[in-house]
């Protein structure tokens, strides 16, 4: 590749009545300044630039990740701490460790109470997104892109900034960064990622390798669980992660993408307290949903197969049925729909039954190959990706997933006459595990909030009662956060990528979102509810006299909490932590009527 713009990492922040400088730290020649109170930027000349503050009066930080607007103005985001991962291409690969968000306006005393509230709340928002785990970048190295499309671009790409140049699709801060794109700001504006980032080096027969795994989630239809599922009218789908797998030795680099993303149909599954709300497939036009997706697809990626493992009987059928329909009429080639009914083939704990799946799929994965390029020349390409999915995109995907990794790395590593193909490594076989297990566990928690399911196969290769046992625990926390917490976490994402942006004057002339009230019966009954329970437990634990009295009392406040409870499920989705930010209509959906599921 060629040699490309480097940005500055550690700075000084000089913060003055009116402006922000950012100095970098090693040999600097540049200053970025900003202006407070107009938000205009600058990259001037350090010769130029005079700073009216003593030289040790600044605050260090290793990013500068854009600014975004709140009600009591504009906001500096800036990176703080940062992890060292690992090195791809010879540059160093960071994970966001800490980051600050600096008001441009010195006071809030232009706002009034209620938004000075709803501004709190939108900061608490914004903190709580870049607190998100899983989110990564480099100085040197475009995380965006995969090493095949670094490979297939003009000189001219790479003079470029890692901004401007980055895939829209997976760059995080891009509506941080919107007035950051312009060339002069390229060595300040730190682009990043989120998903999952391991760099391990390893020995293999004696020699040394690199071997990384990166996934990219996009921000195109980005949002939690049950909140974000499906297509839009524009083709994109929900959860959708490109994963990258690559292997570096010398000036030998291969690297094999696969990718995920929600069934591409236009379906919901809103929480309304029940473990498993149903799934609702909507009126739309599928097939043109689903062939505007597929068509973008092929472009960037080649051939297809399409993986589907969710349930072909049950709740899941209408899904499967649907998605199958949908290729069918919409016959593009070079796309091969393989549905494979996971839970069903592998009941029992059979998860040797994988083998069936990995078998069929064997000549396509034959057939579309890897990228190899050797001293920056290209050997290989890949022609085709498998598109993997299960209801959620997350513990089935992520354990098929691995398979074709390994499957993979066992070919390059035969190509490259490291190891012969049925050889077998313990050390890089656990840290396969290991490392695959930790990314579903990654892309999981950011999706689900909590840690994948079955990665107790991933990890050990074997299904086990113990992971039975904690993919339980798991699924109770998804409950309870996908019903209680989610709604907030779903308007973090919309804040931070810009799906929702706040109004001139919100809180006055403009109503602020924040402020929906709730029903009276999400107060209420609750309170019913626990008084109930409290009751209930002091009749049966106090002692009495009188056995008749308790019995009475017993069944009193029983019957109290079963009646409580049945009106809570029956008006489920008024107990649910809705996302209180309109994005894509999502609000006035859920702020409607919701029929009984």
């Amino acid at each position: 590749m060629a040699e490309q713009l480097t940005i500055h990492d550690d700075m000084k922040l000089y913060t003055t009545a009116d402006r922000f400088y950012f100095e970098p730290t090693i040999n600097p020649t540049e200053v970025l300044v900003i202006d407070r109170i107009t938000g205009e930027a600058e990259v001037k000349d350090i010769n130029t630039v005079k700073i009216p503050i003593p030289a040790n009066a600044y605050k260090p930080v290793c990013g500068f990740l854009g600014s975004i607007k709140l009600i009591s103005g504009l906001y500096l985001v800036v990176a703080k701490y940062r992890i060292l991962v690992g090195k791809i291409n010879g540059q160093d690969i960071y994970q966001l460790a800490g980051t600050d968000v600096i008001p441009y306006s010195r006071s809030t005393n232009h706002l009034t109470n209620k938004q000075i509230e709803d501004n709190n709340t939108y900061e608490r928002l914004l903190k709580a997104a870049l607190e998100t785990p899983g989110i990564y970048f480099s100085y040197g190295y475009d995380l965006t892109h995969s090493m095949q499309r670094l490979h297939s671009v003009p000189p001219d790409f790479h003079k470029m900034s890692l901004a401007s140049r980055a895939d829209a699709r997976f760059l995080w801060n891009g509506y941080l960064l919107k007035e950051y794109s312009h060339q002069q700001f390229s060595r300040f504006a730190l682009p990043i990622i989120q998903g999952f980032v391991a760099i391990n080096r390893v020995t293999v027969n004696g020699q040394q390798l690199i071997w990384t795994l990166v996934s990219r989630r996009s921000v195109d239809r980005a949002g939690t669980r049950l909140f974000m599922r499906g297509i839009d009218a524009q083709g994109n789908v929900a959860n959708f992660v490109e994963t990258e797998q690559i292997v570096e030795r010398g000036g030998e680099k291969s690297s094999f993408v696969q990718t995920r993303g929600s069934i591409p149909l236009y379906w919901s599954q809103y929480p309304n307290l029940k473990y498993k709300p149903a799934v609702a497939l909507s009126p739309e036009d599928h097939v043109a949903a689903y062939t505007r997706h597929l068509r973008d697809q092929l472009q960037r990626y080649g051939n297809q197969v399409l993986l589907n493992l969710i349930d072909q009987h049950g709740k899941e059928e209408d899904l499967e049925r649907g998605y199958r329909a949908a290729v069918a009429a919409a016959a593009l080639p070079a796309v091969r729909y393989e549905p494979f009914d996971f839970h069903a083939e592998c009941r029992g704990m059979r998860y040797d039954r994988l083998n069936v799946l990995m078998d069929r799929i064997a000549h396509e994965q034959t057939e579309f190959g890897y990228f190899l390029s050797r001293g920056g020349t290209v050997l290989l390409r890949q022609s085709g990706v498998f598109r993997t999915n299960c209801v959620d995109c997350l513990d089935r995907t992520n354990v098929v997933q691995s398979l074709l990794a390994r499957r993979q790395l066992a070919a390059v590593l035969k190509l490259l006459a490291v190891a012969a193909a049925d050889e077998r490594h313990p050390h890089l076989d656990a840290l396969f595990n290991t490392v695959w297990a930790d990314h579903a566990d990654m892309i999981s928690v950011q999706y689900s909030g909590t840690g994948a399911l079955k990665t107790d196969f991933t990890r050990t290769g074997k299904r086990t009662r113990l992971g039975l046992l904690r993919d339980g625990i798991n699924s109770l926390t998804r409950y309870y956060k996908n019903n209680f917490s989610d709604g907030f976490r779903q308007d973090t994402i919309d804040l931070f990528l810009g799906k929702y942006v706040v109004m001139e004057g919100e809180g006055t002339t403009v109503l602020c979102p924040l402020r929906r009230d709730r029903d009276w019966k999400y107060i209420t009954f609750p309170s019913v509810l626990l008084v109930a329970v409290s009751m209930f437990c002091a009749s049966a634990a106090l002692p009495s006299r009188n056995s008749t009295e308790v019995l009475l009392y017993l069944m009193f406040w029983g019957a109290a909490v079963g009646a409580t409870l049945t009106f809570i499920f029956r008006h489920g989705t008024e107990f649910v932590d809705w996302p209180r930010l309109d994005c894509g209509g999502l609000a006035t959906t859920l702020a409607a009527p919701q029929p009984p599921l």
